[in-house]
């Protein structure tokens, strides 16, 4: 690693000499946030820059001279003001932009006066961009939801209705990294993944890129989806409240005096209530969460903010309701997130970000009358920082390092045996990324990341990236990127429980990846692109959990003779595998209506050592052919546009909402005969087992579903009511989750029923939205 950091101070150090700079941050006027990727740029010269995550921008290498600057965002009106730049002049200009709209409705907002092509060539390969407003606008099961959003995008994928885990170009859930505010988020789903822990009312910005993801991120093998949060508004006092079937929620920002501002969102859901409406003998369930952010804006060249997050879900239910010492399941899990994060600019050059995390994953298990109890944790006590470096008009460096403190802690107490695996594990990190443009068409973006990662073997591993990016015409870009991606966490998948996380050991060898994508954009006309992506993506060491333990020795047995289980050696199987396809993506960001249709064609195959005579087979996630298609309509504004009028200024509006999806069906092992035998080794009785066939051979039929949303909103002089309807499966189509085999033996024969349960019906729910 002191190689790498030898290359830096080269870096930092190597321009001696330089021209005059311009920087500063870009804020909305209306409530003081930073905006990130707006657009700065020049009358007649080719000098620009784009505000990152913090806002910040800076053009360097500016000769001496009298310029007119213009900044661009879509939904704002656009900047411009003169400015006169002296020699080696550092230049600090902050840029408040106004909103284009008073109601800044999101659907009615135009693209920025930037073309659509350089809007495409800026965004790094393989990385969709997603504003809050429009996850607002999806219709949902029963509220907005940031990854059940994402699933409507190609090459992202569910595994079911009942799940908003996503699988991302055939990787699997706990290949995917999850910030919030620079925190890890390990288990990002109540309600067993019905609902994820994202509350898209405070949410500000989103990143997800679905592979080739640059240097600054790793740890990972398949995608990024990195939230940042609102700062709170600087200006005045404002809030949302929520409520629906099956939750209420409210989010406020205010100002702290002069220099600061505050957020803060608190949800809570009452399923199980509602539930009992209808059903008889239901759980007591619900489960809330909470955020808040305080944002200190310290002096020009220092920021401070500072973001918690919480949540719980509770699970209790009662066997045979009513007997006396009936068997309970007690059931708590949830997560835990703290960040500080310390913007500073050294100088006008050189940017930088430094956070202190922790992040939290704890649940608890117990089965009364039963003896079964469970503690399943995870702990990560992060240091990082990212800096970035403009070395030259054409040249940008980004650098930076993470450090991580892991524990992981399982423990299980029944009476067959105990279960006590207690890791301690660290993580260092250090990279480097650079942008080069050599010309006004080409930008080349090498990046290197070097990982260790301790435990009781070290593991130590060079992971290169690289990508290039071309505009072939004013209409047309062409990208390419490749890299190799390490994993060093391994999550044990279990149904209706909380999945366990393990790491890389000495039994265990880390995963690995290799990601390769080509892509095309086309501006098709301005606010309208089309994208072509093919990847092809290779897996090393794959763990699944072990049907039969028949590997899986005790470390020793306590007083009573009961097994003691330390060590997760004999609990995987191994393999390998790949993923490879290709996805299209037709999509209109903006105006009375818009959205997206979207294709994608994808193969995965797995070979598992002592699994399927070590054949290859497709995984549960595996889908051959997806058809996405949504769309988003301002009714009063879309019939003004017709008629060739202006926006609608009317205090009221409708919107209309519909998501589409076909994907084939998912892959079904289907049973070739039956016979006695024990389900795990110290069971004592024989029953019915299904001997199956290939693995995955087979396909369940394909599935379909149309969702509907409609929303009326009404604005009044300081609030604004909007109360809607969302139908979830529409045509009520019963879409397979799995086929089930029920036996019932006689002393003449056995008989086999087979039966197919089945995801969601028609799900009608409605709601109110207040803003004030």
């Amino acid at each position: 690693m002191k190689y790498l950091f030898l290359l830096i101070f080269v870096l930092l150090f190597s321009a001696t000499s330089r021209a005059g700079t311009i920087s500063g941050f870009v804020f909305d006027e209306s409530d003081g946030e930073s905006l990130t990727g707006a657009n700065i740029y020049f009358e007649k010269i080719p000098y620009g820059a784009t505000s990152n995550s913090s806002g910040y921008y800076v053009v360097s290498d500016l000769p001496a001279g009298k310029y007119l600057l213009h900044c661009s965002y879509v939904g704002y009106r656009e900047y411009s003001k003169k400015i006169e730049l002296k020699e080696n002049q550092s230049f600090k200009l902050m840029i408040q932009l106004q909103p284009a709209l008073m109601e800044t409705e999101a659907v009615v907002v135009s693209a920025d006066s930037v073309r659509t092509a350089v809007r495409l060539f800026r965004k790094a390969i393989s990385r969709i961009d997603i504003s809050p407003s429009e996850i607002k606008t999806m219709p949902a099961v029963a509220e907005t939801d940031l990854l059940r959003m994402l699933q409507s995008l190609p090459g992202i994928l569910p595994i079911s209705d009942f799940s908003s885990k996503i699988y991302v170009r055939g990787g699997t859930s706990d290949q995917n990294l999850y910030l919030i505010d620079g925190a890890d988020v390990y288990n990002p789903e109540h309600a067993f993944g019905l609902f994820s822990t994202f509350n898209t009312d405070a949410v500000k910005d989103i990143k997800i890129s679905k592979g080739g993801f640059p240097a600054e991120y790793g740890g990972r093998l398949s995608s990024v989806l990195d939230v940042t949060n609102l700062d709170g508004n600087r200006k005045s006092f404002e809030g949302t409240a929520e409520i629906s079937m099956l939750s209420a929620k409210t989010t406020v920002q205010a100002p702290i005096g002069s220099f600061g501002s505050v957020s803060a969102s608190l949800r809570r859901t009452y399923i199980g209530e509602t539930a009992k409406l209808f059903y008889d003998d239901i759980p007591e369930y619900y489960f809330y969460d909470g955020h808040i952010k305080a944002f200190f804006d310290i002096n020009a060249d220092n920021k401070l903010s500072l973001s918690f997050f919480k949540g719980d879900d509770f699970l209790d239910y009662i066997f045979a309701s009513g007997a006396e010492g009936a068997p309970a399941i007690h059931y708590d899990w949830g997560n835990t997130t703290a960040s500080l994060r310390w913007t500073h600019v050294f100088t006008p050059n050189l940017f930088s970000n430094f956070w202190i995390t922790s992040s939290q994953f704890d649940s608890k298990f117990d089965v009364t009358e039963v003896g079964h109890s469970e503690t399943n944790d995870l702990t990560d006590l992060s240091f990082k920082g990212q800096l970035e470096y403009a070395l030259s008009k054409s040249i940008d460096v980004k650098f930076g390092f993470e450090q991580k403190n892991l524990h992981t802690n399982l423990q299980q107490d029944n009476p067959r045996g105990v279960v006590d695996v207690d890791r301690e594990r660290q993580y260092y990190t250090g990279y480097l990324a650079i942008s080069w443009k050599p010309t006004a068409d080409w930008m080349i973006e090498p990046g290197l990341r070097y990982n260790t990662f301790i435990s009781d073997q070290t593991f130590r591993d060079w992971a290169p990236r690289f990508s290039a990016k071309y505009r072939l015409t004013k209409n047309i870009n062409l990208k390419a990127s490749s890299g190799i991606y390490y994993q060093y966490l391994q999550k044990i998948p279990r149904p209706f429980i909380a999945d366990i996380w393990t790491t890389s050991d000495k039994y265990h060898d880390r995963s690995k990846a290799v990601h390769y994508i080509l892509g095309l954009q086309y501006e098709v006309a301005q606010n309208l692109a089309f994208e072509v992506e093919t990847y092809y993506k290779s897996y090393q060491n794959l763990y699944s959990l072990k049907n039969y333990f028949l590997d899986f020795e005790p470390s020793r047995y306590d007083d009573s003779g009961r097994p003691v289980f330390t060590e997760t050696r004999g609990l995987f199987d191994r393999g390998d595998g790949y993923s490879a396809g290709i996805e299209l993506l037709l999509r209109k960001r903006y105006g009375s209506i818009n959205g997206w249709l979207a294709y994608s064609l994808a193969r995965t195959e797995y070979i598992t050592e002592g699994i399927n005579q070590e054949n290859a087979y497709a995984p549960r996630h595996d889908r051959t052919h997806v058809v996405n298609a949504v769309v988003n309509v301002d009714l009063n504004n879309a019939i003004r546009e017709w008629r060739g009028k202006q926006p609608s200024t009317a205090k009221s509006n409708w919107k209309l909402g519909m998501n589409f999806i076909y994907t084939s069906g998912q892959p079904i092992t289907l049973p070739s005969s039956t016979y006695y035998g024990a389900g795990i080794p110290d069971q004592d009785y024989e029953r019915l087992l299904l001997y199956p066939t290939a693995i995955n051979r087979y396909r369940l039929p394909d599935y379909i579903r149309l969702d509907l949303s409609i929303t009326w909103k009404r604005r009044f002089k300081h609030w604004s009511m909007a109360p809607y309807l969302q139908i979830f499966n529409i045509g009520n189509r019963e879409n397979v989750w799995f086929v089930q085999y029920d036996s019932e033996e006689t002393e003449d024969q056995i008989t086999q029923e087979v039966d197919t349960v089945n995801m969601f019906p028609i799900l009608p729910t409605f709601g109110i939205r207040f803003e004030f």
